[in-house]
């Protein structure tokens, strides 16, 4: 596998590192980040989405990112269509 790089949250200072990068082969985004809290797990859990069943399926994992990281994930969104 090779990933590609794009960035990492620019306030990360010494811990925590939120990042993106791409993995070119297969096209997507592959995101690090803060895990969320019970509340926030348990609120995306029940969020119901016309035509899917509600909750997070066992594969399937909620990660929180910073939106200051908004620019980096638009590159990493680009990089990943080949733009």
């Amino acid at each position: 596998m090779a990933l590609r790089f794009i960035g990492i949250d620019p306030e990360t200072g010494q811990v925590g590192s939120p990042t993106v990068w791409v993995d070119e082969e297969k096209r997507e985004l592959v995101f690090q980040g803060w895990k969320p809290d019970d509340e926030l797990v348990a609120w995306c859990a029940a969020f119901a989405v016309p035509g899917h069943a509600p909750g997070i399926p066992p594969h399937e994992g909620v990660v929180r990112i910073p939106v200051r990281m908004a620019a980096m994930i638009r590159k990493a969104c680009d990089v990943a269509e080949g733009a």
